[in-house]
């Protein structure tokens, strides 16, 4: 039997498993826990040693896979506001391959950034990793926390923090798709629902991916105080970074679960989606399009460049394209849609265009995993059937299958 049967095979079962689960009333991401009281929350301040200085962020990835938008948006966002010296790391010094797309240099690897900085960061933010478990990522964050850092886990970087011991007694949030799991390794922990993100002195965590952005915004606010994080808000297209979030709406239904498996097994209708990388672009809205779109179990989005085999984007951060050539389209790719909004504004373009392309149900499963209010997208559709738009750009080919972007 060939791959693609076993595939199909495999794809049906969790299909009919899944449906069965449902069945039972057992979904993943049972009924909202009381939350705090809802504000805008405001982030322990740096540490003592950062006076006279720009208080120091680290974003430490693991270089075998670390979530795309959790890790760009946090750079992307701090960068812009000017309010801290920001760091991207990797375990290792060698590039780092974010899923679900792209690839990036860090600044430094964290031994390098160790001899530098002794002292530590001020602030340590973990993004979602496949090797959560690593020994050394897990040392090197709790190192970060005994010298003092706030130490901020986004979506499923909050099983880094829970495996390293710093929620232990504490409140915490997480991924809706993992808070049943979490809660059940780490039961010293109380996991709350109903809030985008949780501040317990320092400690921080999020829901999930989309939650990288009011979580850099809050983090701006202390940094650089309301007004600046009100500017950069806008300039993002956000409403804001207060906590409230509806996480009762997060669950996984079997429509949820058909749509997967029905775009997963239409192998003829797959796309590949190319990504035009251009020095000094939006790579904050790019990792929110690229992310969104090779989550629809359609396409399979990787990222081209027509000059430099290196491309500095707009935040400093450096990607290194999959493919090096002369501007073109070969015939079995399309290119993906070039952000043309703010960074907010371009994911609500993307999930609309989905929407189009794969129908609705796609777009909902896609914004279930950004963890991306119904509210919202339900907006995005609305502003989109309100204003004529050209017709999207058909598929032109098929043959790859998406990357399962779920841990």
């Amino acid at each position: 039997m060939t791959f693609r049967h076993w595939a199909a095979t495999l794809a049906l079962l969790l299909l009919a498993a899944g449906a069965a689960f449902l069945a039972s009333g057992n979904a993943l991401g049972g009924p909202a826990t009381p939350p705090a009281a809802l504000q805008e929350t405001v982030l322990p301040p740096p540490r003592p040693q950062a006076q006279g200085r720009l208080p120091r962020v680290a974003i430490v990835a693991h270089n075998s896979n670390t979530e795309l938008t959790d890790f760009v948006v946090p750079y992307g966002i701090l960068q812009r506001s000017g309010a801290a010296e920001v760091w991207a790391l990797g375990v290792e010094p060698s590039p780092i391959q974010l899923f679900p797309a792209f690839r990036v240099e860090p600044d430094a690897g964290i031994d390098a950034f160790d001899a530098r900085h002794p002292d530590g960061a001020d602030y340590v933010i973990v993004p979602a990793v496949h090797e959560d478990s690593d020994p050394r990522l897990l040392a090197w964050v709790q190192s970060q926390w005994r010298k003092g850092a706030t130490v901020i886990g986004v979506c499923d970087g909050v099983w880094v923090l829970a495996r390293a011991g710093l929620l232990d007694g504490r409140r915490a949030t997480s991924h809706w798709y993992s808070r049943d799991a979490l809660a059940r390794q780490f039961p010293g922990t109380q996991w709350v629902s109903g809030q985008r993100y949780v501040v317990d002195q320092r400690i921080v965590t999020t829901t999930g991916v989309s939650a990288s952005i009011p979580a850099s915004l809050a983090l701006v606010q202390t940094l650089a105080g309301p007004q600046r994080a009100q500017a950069l808000a806008r300039e993002l297209g956000a409403a804001g970074w207060d906590t409230a979030h509806p996480s009762a709406e997060f669950r996984l239904t079997a429509r949820h679960l058909a749509t997967a498996a029905g775009n997963w097994l239409a192998f003829w209708g797959h796309e590949r989606l190319q990504a035009a990388l251009t020095p000094g672009g939006d790579d904050v809205a790019l990792a929110l399009v690229a992310d969104a779109y090779a989550r629809s179990y359609r396409t399979t989005v990787d990222s081209v460049s027509s000059g430099p085999a290196t491309v500095r984007m707009a935040s400093g951060l450096v990607f290194l394209p999959d493919t090096v050539r002369p501007p073109s389209t070969p015939s079995n790719t399309s290119a993906l849609p070039r952000p043309t909004a703010p960074a907010v504004a371009a994911l609500d373009q993307a999930l609309v265009d989905i929407g189009q392309r794969y129908g609705q149900g796609t777009a909902a499963f896609v914004a279930l995993q950004l963890e991306y209010p119904a509210g919202a997208l339900a907006r995005s559709i609305n502003a989109a059937a309100a204003t004529p738009a050209p017709a999207p750009a058909a598929a032109k080919t098929a043959g790859s299958t998406a990357e399962n972007p779920w841990d």
